[in-house]
């Protein structure tokens, strides 16, 4: 069995989880390459990226530019002499050059089954899509956006309840497995080529696409709350949406964002199709509550025949 000398590029939490396989794994990662470390909280305080963290508790060197353009960073990079890179979620781009410095190429984990979704937000898009599954793909790196020929997929299902937070923290681990899975056995991988007439675009996420509009379908605003859980957070007149479910019930005559029913198991509003049942709020300022909570305290805003915004 085969033990690569790699070189790590990720930022995020989603990033950690793969480097510390890796570091657990009989490959040596002989370096780190993290965004550099930004203000963050309500401190807004410098925070080490989540990879750097992990990366430091096994003392293993971080590097940190703010472009890979640079040439004295290509050197750098260079004199470590990896077998790979592994790149998970970096968020820098890899020019040319460095794609060709690892002796086996750079390798990425990326959280969709491509060529579906591509790009920043795959796992918000492909909840707010509806899709019945997503997945990883192992794929080797080109000068395109998540273009390059695919080594592996790994399916995983999209479930009713799933959101964000718990399909992210399911790709997490499912991406480190499988990528140590593909490195065992990357001397027998058959490239595939990506058939671009299939691809689709994950756009970045804007704050603006959160805001519920009522006239949508109740299936549409309940994978909006979802896909959008724990990040921008779906919300309406200010107040943030946690939870919701669907009651398939048809209304007549009836405007969409109308309070239908308000009790302890929750408020039903009227939607463009069926009824969207919110299960937890966070009003402006406050914690997240149940419907319940917050029922025993401001029934009044939210009785029956209320219009929300």
């Amino acid at each position: 069995m085969s033990s690569f000398k790699i070189v790590f590029a990720g930022t995020p939490e989603f990033s950690a989880t793969t480097l510390h396989e890796l570091i657990h794994s009989h490959h040596t990662v002989q370096a780190v390459y993290s965004q550099p470390d930004r203000p963050a909280g309500r401190g807004r305080k410098i925070e080490f990226t989540p990879v750097k963290r992990v990366a430091v508790q096994h003392h293993i060197p971080v590097y940190q530019p703010y472009t890979l353009r640079d040439e004295e960073e290509q050197q750098k990079l260079a004199a470590l002499r990896p077998d790979l890179m592994i790149v998970v979620a970096y968020g820098l781009i890899l020019p040319k050059k460095v794609l060709t410095i690892p002796r086996f190429g750079c390798v990425n984990v990326h959280a969709s089954l491509l060529p579906r979704w591509r790009g920043a937000a795959p796992i918000q898009r492909a909840i707010l899509a509806g899709d019945a599954k997503t997945g990883i793909t192992i794929m080797q790196m080109d000068e395109g956006l998540d273009t390059g020929p695919m080594l592996y997929k790994a399916e995983l299902p999209i479930h009713r309840h799933d959101t964000s937070a718990s399909l992210h923290d399911s790709l997490a681990h499912l991406g480190a497995k499988t990528l140590l899975h593909v490195l065992d056995h990357l001397s027998v991988v058959k490239p595939e080529i990506q058939d671009n007439s299939h691809a689709t675009y994950a756009e970045k996420i804007m704050k603006p696409e959160a805001e519920l509009d009522w006239h949508k379908s109740a299936d549409e605003l309940d994978r909006t709350v979802r896909a959008f859980n724990p990040w921008p957070v779906a919300f309406f007149d200010h107040i943030r949406v946690w939870e919701t479910k669907v009651i398939e019930k048809e209304l007549k005559d009836i405007q969409p964002g109308t309070i239908v029913e308000a009790t302890s198991q929750g408020i039903d509003v009227a939607t463009g199709k069926n009824i969207l049942r919110l299960l937890k709020l966070q009003l402006p300022g406050g914690r997240i509550l149940s419907v319940a909570d917050i029922l025993n305290s401001r029934k009044q805003e939210f009785s029956v025949g209320t219009l929300l915004k």
